[in-house]
């Protein structure tokens, strides 16, 4: 897969009350118009993979679809067994109204579910089935490292922004070497410092509390410019392949690939980042699962 550096990450859309089909299919439209060839979701999005599917249709051919497993109904359920794997990967393809997505993913499970080998084994099935051309695991820390190194997976998703680095050196390194496809996840922190106030959504709070204490000086420029600079940062780690941003306003895509246009930061930009992170960051700014 070639894939684009932006990507559409579809857990907000899944979660925000109210959303509309039509303003879900308009985001995708810009997002697809605008060059993007990557839509990520999961069964565990409430309502996103339904919306996708009918957003998508009609353009199947222009777009990588990934999802993910294991947990659904907004986390409220999981099902690590071969049979509950394979169970979910039917529904998601139901719901995304395709016979088959290019990537699944287990979401998030602990190091012992790995070890146990029911649910990777769900994937390699899905997989022989047609119903998905890679399987891969997304998720952070130890579970994250040890998904790299078992040989089984051809992908891995993970956080990594300006408020979570613990990846650059945990993970990421040995994807690089394993010629793994890497896929960045809240790549912008969730621009948790855009409003000047700590967000109401606590699922944002970390990022906010770790970014106060950060106190990069670009976090104070307009709110465009930063979360380019964010974006970019994220982007310039070696081996990272997309980045995954969801939203619900339209127009954030031309915008976000308007900030790209700049290019990589440069050696020195990152390391400034770096080193207020190791000023920074103690043991408990673990990846944020």
């Amino acid at each position: 897969m070639r894939v684009s550096a932006l990507g559409f990450g579809g857990a907000e859309i899944g979660f925000t009350p109210g959303i509309t089909q039509g303003q879900v299919t308009a985001l995708i439209t810009a997002a697809l118009d605008a060059g993007l060839n990557v839509v990520d979701t999961a069964a565990a999005y409430q309502t996103s993979e339904a919306l996708l599917g009918v957003a998508l249709q009609g353009r199947r051919s222009e777009v990588f679809i990934f999802t993910k497993c294991g947990a659904t109904e907004g986390f409220t359920r999981y099902d690590w067994s071969t049979e509950g794997i394979l169970s979910h990967i039917g529904e998601s393809l139901r719901r995304l109204r395709t016979d088959y997505v290019d990537l699944v993913q287990l979401h998030s499970c602990d190091a012992a579910t790995l070890r146990q080998g029911d649910a990777i084994l769900g994937l390699q099935r899905a997989r022989e089935k047609g119903w998905t051309r890679y399987i891969g695991y997304s998720g952070d820390g130890e579970a994250a490292r040890l998904a790299v190194t078992m040989g089984v997976f051809d992908t891995l998703q993970t956080s990594i922004s300006i408020a979570d680095q613990e990846a650059l050196e945990l993970t990421l390194p040995l994807a690089r070497e394993r010629q793994m496809g890497v896929i960045a996840k809240r790549p912008i922190a969730n621009a948790a410092w855009r409003t000047g106030r700590k967000p109401k959504d606590p699922y944002h709070h970390v990022y906010w509390e770790r970014l106060q204490k950060l106190d990069y000086p670009f976090l104070a420029w307009e709110v465009d410019a930063a979360v380019g600079y964010a974006l970019r940062f994220t982007l310039s780690q070696p081996g990272v392949h997309t980045a995954i941003v969801g939203t619900t306003q339209p127009g954030r895509w031309e915008s976000n690939a308007r900030q790209l246009l700049a290019g990589p930061l440069s050696e020195a930009e990152i390391a400034a980042i770096r080193e207020r992170w190791h000023a920074v960051a103690d043991a408990s700014w673990v990846g944020q699962v």
